[in-house]
């Protein structure tokens, strides 16, 4: 007997009557094809859909008193909302940062109520919408998150509902542990590099540089993605660092309040590799440029720089307000100066957070689906709980369990860096000038 390969999958006998989508984080393209695609698989399998408005901010703040509001807090989808919208930018249901995991930090910390307080408030609002199970859609930190939901549940009393959970990996850092790609990274890489071979242009015009900082907190992913699609001069990376590395500090920890040392990056070093690239450019004849730096680089700048700039609810500096680019300009100008005799133009230029709302690009839109589709298939298919959704192959599905992602005792994940002895790597010196 043959299987006809144009025959839709059958219905399955789905157990799920009423399946509620969160996305949290920073934005990413493609994330109404990933909201969609799930939507759209529970609903022609006899499911209903929730939307979660804004990520767990009204979750958490949940009273058991007052009911979640219609439209406010959370929307239906359904067929007609849904049609169109794959390829839409933006997010139909909103994000936020809101972390009801928080004060979560080891898992004793579970038979904290006052620490599990904002969990118990997440559960208890799920379950007032009569939540069957749960798709969270978000970076490390929402992965984070999710986990430390299914672990509370875990220490539910007898004859409580547990609510599964299944997570949808999203980045357009591409710093993921457990998948090669991340949805919304191609596009945010073509987004950038248009930009850079535009300031290309602006600088050769000019006879001048650009130094742009691209997103990328941990990883150096984007940066070399955008870096080398937009023919940048150089690309430098947090895996970059290991060899910058000059001294360490001792600080008071902000957030426990601790002393700890930290290590800093040598600035002269750093910039000295920059100006070896400006000078073998201009030996080619050619007075412009773009270099690339990823924002991680700012986490390594001596404390006197990141003293005073807020945290997250993850405990994030908000590197946006660092000025990384401004700060590594002065030294480059200066070091540029002194090395040559002559002066450039040299102009800092932040990129990232345009990108995160561009238009999807089809690989992303393709991949974004399939992790939807790969909601329903853990959950209904196989009755998952604690899953990651990938993806490999021939956008071949595969579900990672939370423990192989989430350090038992720390309950952090481990961010997936660029191996600096990579084929990718090396690509980027390939295509840059050769540096003795």
């Amino acid at each position: 007997m043959t299987t006809d390969t144009l025959s839709r999958p059958e219905k399955t006998d789905n157990p799920i009557k009423r399946v509620a989508i969160l996305f949290a984080g920073g934005p990413a393209p493609a994330a109404n094809a990933v909201i969609s695609s799930a939507a759209i698989s529970f609903l022609r399998n006899g499911a209903e859909v929730i939307g979660i408005k804004h990520g767990y901010s009204a979750l958490m703040e949940y009273d058991g008193e007052t009911p979640l509001v219609e439209g406010q807090d959370y929307i239906r989808l359904n067929e007609s909302s849904l049609d169109q919208t794959r390829a839409k930018p933006g997010i139909m249901i909103g994000t936020a940062r809101a972390n009801p995991g928080k004060s979560i930090q080891q898992p004793s910390d579970f038979l904290d109520a006052d620490k599990t307080a904002a969990l118990q408030r997440t559960y208890n609002a799920m379950r007032s919408l009569g939540v069957d199970a749960f798709i969270s859609i978000g970076g490390d930190d929402t992965l984070k998150t999710a986990n430390k939901f299914q672990l509370f549940q875990k220490h539910l009393g007898d004859g409580q509902v547990t609510i599964p959970v299944v997570h949808l990996p999203k980045t357009i850092d591409n710093d993921y542990m457990g998948i090669d790609f991340t949805f919304g990274f191609f596009t945010a890489v073509d987004f950038l590099a248009t930009e850079i071979r535009n300031l290309n242009c602006d600088a050769a015009a000019g006879r001048a540089y650009f130094l742009c900082e691209a997103m990328g907190r941990s990883a150096g992913w984007l940066a070399y993605g955008a870096a080398m699609a937009g023919e940048a001069s150089l690309v430098i990376s947090v895996e970059d660092i290991v060899g910058i590395y000059a001294t360490e500090e001792t600080i008071i920890n902000e957030v426990t309040g601790e002393s700890e040392t930290r290590k800093i990056m040598d600035m002269q070093v750093l910039v000295q590799r920059m100006v070896r690239t400006m000078v073998a450019r201009e030996e080619q004849g050619k007075e412009f440029g773009v270099i690339v730096v990823a924002e991680g680089l700012a986490e390594f700048l001596p404390y006197s720089y990141l003293e005073g700039i807020p945290r997250d609810d993850h405990g994030h500096i908000a590197i946006s307000e660092i000025s990384l680019g401004k700060i590594l300009t002065e030294y480059l100008s200066t070091a540029y100066t002194e090395a040559t005799g002559k002066h450039r133009k040299i102009n800092a230029l932040q990129l990232g957070y345009e990108s995160r709302c561009s238009q999807p690009v089809a690989f992303d839109i393709m991949l974004g689906s399939q992790l939807g589709v790969g909601a329903y298939r853990a959950l209904a298919e196989q009755q998952l709980n604690g899953v990651m959704v990938s993806i490999s192959g021939q956008l071949d599905l595969e579900y990672v369990s939370f423990e192989q992602l989430v350090d038992p005792d720390t309950l952090v994940t481990v961010v997936r860096y660029i191996e600096t002895t990579s084929d990718f790597h090396k690509l980027a010196r390939f295509l840059e000038p050769y540096i003795d």
